[in-house]
């Protein structure tokens, strides 16, 4: 029997909703229990694909190629579980399917309506693709108030009625703010919030109250009487000095306790927390440290780039050191010399990104890093930035760019028309919509003998995830090769250029493919893991 947990926030956005789910899950999990966790966003985009990284933070892809919410990443970094298209629906989505059905008759000629056209869609997705897990967690997006979310928790208020108080439950997650002028928190944002869930008929079963400082247990009294809530199913939600000790704060708190005891599961297993225990254990006493220059146009924002600096950070437990980041916008090197920015860092990545904007700057990054010698990771653009560096300065091709950026004489970076997905043909065009076209999702790289990247994966065949709509052009490589720069990886039929590598170098690789995505801190890439280990030898001779 599968039980639902829903997930909603008030008082204000950002609360870490989505930190709070993943973290719930991993604990329920290490209890025995198999957990699924997905998440429904309110706005009408159909997707995040379309959305500036700057209104959303990173677009995460799952396997199956799906362009999801960045809290997707959250779920499986804390669980291991992979996401699937299934696990995340959106405003846009719902209503397109139901047009979409309006549109064919299958309404047989009804007025379509919120309710229950809308909703009635919502309880399909939340109730789908599943199998024999035992806790479904669902989060809500947005706050509680907003409009926006009303056909949400409209569904998730029928969903409480039809399944029973036995397979579901409300989590309603809020913010206790300290005035210091009073010097007290304050309970009432909370009971404000949770009167604007119950006018629209849920009651929350549990509340977890973030907060930076503990809560007394008076207030926490208080709070159960005003929300009609048990005074132990009033959570403290505190901040931790680390994302990865959340588990562990929660469950030293009650969390999981209390929701077993309102699913009637008592007698289940206490969990086993000893690898969030290590992994904790390993960020607050690292052996060493070493500093990674992340160049890149969106770190005005950091979510952008979120997996991204998780994975690094991963592989900073694989070595036990610290990764300090330093975010710079690569549009600082189109003015200024790199060497000023770039001369007492041990590595340099340079992460994904779309657009001319910023493109020359990490070019001049690439090139500081392969003169200096200084372990260089280069990740979808990135890629592409170091293969035009080395066809500029090495193979004379000054002209050498993206037909990303317009027309060009030599496009040694060019749009797809055409790839292979499993046994079908996939074919794309200029005036294609930008949504959902791109080749994204897991394929195959067929990996060289003896290469740099064969002995760190230790296999020949990988399988990543991608998300670009241009890719190197493979007519150039026999001009490229004879640089020094060695194409180490390609698609199964060899057309596609996934992975270069420079031989010569102490550590220099460039993926077209998005690695950070499947990076776990029980689990590091071992593409992460390798660059760390690369940057602590730089570290020894700077």
């Amino acid at each position: 029997m599968t039980r639902f947990i829903f997930i909603t926030g008030g008082v204000v956005s950002s609360l870490g909703k989505g930190l709070a789910s993943a973290a719930l899950a991993s604990v329920l999990q290490t209890r025995g229990f198999k957990v699924r966790l997905r998440k429904l966003d309110p706005y009408l985009n159909v997707d995040p694909g379309t959305m500036s990284p700057y209104q959303h933070g990173e677009v995460y892809v799952t396997d199956d190629g799906a362009e999801t919410d960045l809290d997707l990443g959250h779920y499986e970094r804390f669980t291991g579980v992979a996401s699937r298209r299934s696990d995340n629906i959106t405003t846009g989505r719902i209503y397109s399917n139901v047009i979409a059905k309006e549109r064919r008759g299958d309404y047989l000629g009804a007025t379509v309506q919120v309710i229950p056209h809308v909703t009635d869609a919502i309880k399909e997705f939340i109730k789908s693709d599943i199998t024999d897990e035992d806790f479904v967690l669902c989060e809500i997006g947005g706050t509680v108030g907003d409009i926006e979310s009303l056909p949400f928790l409209e569904a998730i208020r029928q969903l409480g009625n039809e399944l029973g108080r036995e397979r579901t439950m409300f989590v309603h997650l809020t913010l206790l703010p300290y005035i210091p002028s009073a010097g007290e928190l304050k309970t009432k944002p909370t009971q404000h919030s949770v009167k604007e869930l119950l006018s629209v008929g849920i009651q929350p079963d549990m509340l977890m109250c973030r907060s930076d400082r503990e809560i007394p247990q008076g207030e926490r009294r208080k709070i159960a009487l005003f929300c009609n809530v048990r005074e132990e199913a009033v959570i403290p939600a505190l901040d931790v000095d680390t994302i990865y000790e959340v588990p562990i704060s929660y469950h030293d708190q009650g969390l999981d306790e209390q929701v077993c005891k309102h699913f009637g599961l008592a007698e289940a297993p206490p969990p086993d927390l000893d690898r969030w225990r290590r992994i904790v254990e390993r960020i607050r006493f690292p052996e060493g440290e070493v500093r990674i220059a992340v160049v890149g146009k969106y770190t005005s924002l950091l979510d952008s780039y979120k997996s991204l600096a998780e994975a690094l950070h991963h592989g900073g437990i694989a070595n036990n050191v610290r990764v300090r980041l330093d975010w710079i916008d690569s549009q600082i090197f189109e003015s200024e010399d790199a060497v000023h920015h770039l001369e007492d860092v041990h590595g340099i990545l340079v992460p994904g990104g779309f657009g001319e904007r910023g493109a020359s700057g990490k070019i001049e990054a690439v090139r500081f890093a392969r003169e200096h010698k200084v372990p260089y990771f280069g990740i979808c653009f990135g890629m592409q930035m170091a293969v035009i560096e080395a066809a500029r300065n090495q193979a004379g091709l000054p002209n050498a760019t993206s037909s990303e950026f317009g027309p060009c004489e030599e496009p040694v970076v060019g749009l797809m028309t055409e790839w292979t997905r499993g046994n079908q043909t996939v074919r794309r065009g200029n005036g294609d919509d930008l949504g959902g076209t791109m080749r994204l999702g897991a394929y195959e790289c067929h990996l060289r003998d003896g290469s740099k990247v064969a002995e760190i994966y230790g296999h020949k065949v990988i399988s990543e995830r991608h998300r670009h709509r241009y890719e190197v052009n493979i007519d150039y490589m026999e001009r490229l090769e004879a640089t020094g720069l060695v194409f180490s990886g390609m698609s199964p039929d060899g057309v596609l250029p996934e992975i270069v590598e420079r031989p010569d170098h102490p550590w220099f690789v460039g993926v077209q493919f998005h690695p950070e995505l499947k990076s776990k801190p029980f689990d590091p890439h071992p593409l992460f893991t390798s660059f760390i280990k690369a940057a602590i030898a730089q570290s020894r001779l700077v």
